[in-house]
């Protein structure tokens, strides 16, 4: 029947309006310092009518502190930004009839964004990091990552299994957009940690505390760390042995997952009582079997083989250290020391710019090996390639990994003695980013070389250089 109301539509027609409202405030307060009066009051009515707090339009409200006070909210925000999986259309139906819970999804979304991505301008302190850092880690929840992950704060760290409510309907998927949110946390953190008088921090025990060890002031710390001294340098070394620790439980547990080889079955088994093969001893002495005793006499023990079929490997890992490659450095470096760590790999660490420095002493502790580099500068690769070439004893029994954007000032001589080293039977591995958002720029002309050579360059997660290693070394 013509002009007969329909009560379902306009329902739907008012939540769409709602949602719209949450967001274009969010787009007025990201790009408009000047505060929108009648969309501040608009928003002030949808979210008390949702029944969220008040507190969720504040700017100066963290998400911690929401949390804090409204516990529920922190299994919706986990999760929030992920998709549900496609169940059908009678699924899409049922969420787009669920208006009122996309207009409460719209506003806590537009909570978390508007924390991450609005950067006010002024003095930054150690506590507004920390609340920066913090808000940011929502966000990672909510598009179902680990805290830290996409901004490498823990190279590798898996991403959790959200918990929110998902997808449903329309509210925007930026889990999409992972691989660019990531590296636009890292600059946003970067900049922040610029404006901070990092010196004064560090000086002062109560502000350094405040401090959350993260690739951006991990790097910051490294370049300022000769101008440091006492206190300050003493908190730094803190944050950046707490930093290296923490990356390195993540990327130890990666590479320990596999690193055994097959069982080597020509190395007799220990005879210890951990080693006993209970089962097999029972079965094999079971002919000694007394039934008017019902005692069972073993004549033979039986031993579970644990030796591991490996061999003598050695490891060399050039590191571009200029400074488009901090986070490679940092990275590979700690990745260089658990690597260390296993029997029988001998592992060589180099680090470069237009100078090269064998930090091979100190490749079992990234600590003391980042504290001796000097990040920043230019790169000439020849020079880290003159220390690696000795290296290079028994090519077979040798990987060399080259950690690098190769943007070179010489690059057909660097090529040519990367080609001497595949050439010789050694494995050589480049790669152009050991991050964990994975992006990089890597020179177009040695890619399309290493391609043709058979040798095609790794960019990408962490994860796929250590299964590389891994592949070979075990």
């Amino acid at each position: 029947m013509t002009g007969q109301h329909d009560p379902g539509a306009a329902g739907e027609t008012s939540h769409d309006n709602r949602r719209q409202v949450m967001y274009w405030r969010l787009l007025a307060r990201l790009f408009d310092p000047e505060e929108q009066a009648s969309l501040e009051s608009a928003s002030l009515a949808v979210v008390e009518d949702i029944g969220l707090p008040a507190a969720l339009l504040d700017p100066q409200a963290s998400v911690d502190s929401l949390v804090q006070r409204h516990p529920e909210l922190a299994a919706e925000l986990s999760g929030l930004m992920v998709p549900a999986p496609d169940a059908g259309g009678e699924a899409e139906a049922a969420g787009a009839r669920d208006g009122a819970a996309e207009v409460r999804r719209a506003a806590l979304v537009s909570k978390v964004l508007l924390n991450v991505f609005h950067d006010p301008p002024g003095n930054v302190t150690a506590g507004r990091l920390s609340r920066w850092q913090a808000d940011a880690g929502w966000l990672e929840r909510a598009l179902g990552c680990g805290p830290g992950e996409l901004r490498g704060a823990r190279a590798g760290g898996a991403g959790v299994s959200p918990t929110g409510t998902g997808g449903g309907g329309r509210t925007p998927d930026l889990s999409r957009l992972i691989p660019e949110i990531g590296p636009e946390l890292s600059s946003i953190e970067a900049g922040l940690v610029r404006r901070m008088r990092l010196r004064e921090v560090l000086a002062d025990p109560h502000l350094a505390a405040q401090l959350t060890p993260s690739m951006s002031l991990i790097e910051q710390l490294l370049r300022d760390k000769d101008n440091l001294s006492g206190v300050a340098l003493a908190n730094a070394k803190a944050l950046i042995r707490r930093f290296v620790d923490e990356v390195a439980e993540v990327l130890r547990t990666q590479v320990e997952k596999s690193t055994v080889g097959a069982l080597d079955r020509s190395v007799p088994p220990k005879r210890v009582f951990r080693n006993l093969d209970l089962d097999r001893t029972i079965w094999k002495n079971l002919t000694n079997w007394s039934p008017e005793e019902e005692r069972l006499y073993v004549d033979r023990l039986f031993y579970r083989h644990t030796a591991r079929r490996t061999t003598p490997q050695r490891l060399i890992v050039v590191v571009d250290q200029s400074g488009s490659m901090v986070d490679s450095m940092v990275n590979c470096t700690i990745l260089a020391s658990i690597f260390a760590g296993l029997p029988k790999v001998d592992v060589h660490l180099i680090a470069y710019d237009t100078q090269a420095l064998d930090l091979t002493p100190w490749a079992h502790d990234p600590f003391e090996a980042l504290l001796r580099t000097n990040l920043g500068g230019g790169t000439d690769g020849t020079v880290a390639m003159a220390l690696a070439q000795p290296k290079i004893a028994e090519p077979r029994n040798t990987v060399v990994v080259w950690i690098s954007d190769f943007y070179e000032w010489q690059t057909e001589p660097l090529f040519e003695s990367m080609a001497a080293i595949h050439r010789s039977g050694a494995k050589f591995i480049p790669v152009g980013s050991v991050t964990s958002s994975g992006r990089a720029a890597v020179n177009p002309w040695f890619r399309e070389r290493f391609k043709d050579q058979g040798t095609p360059v790794i960019s990408g997660h962490i994860r796929k250089l250590v299964h590389e290693l891994k592949t070979f070394l075990t």
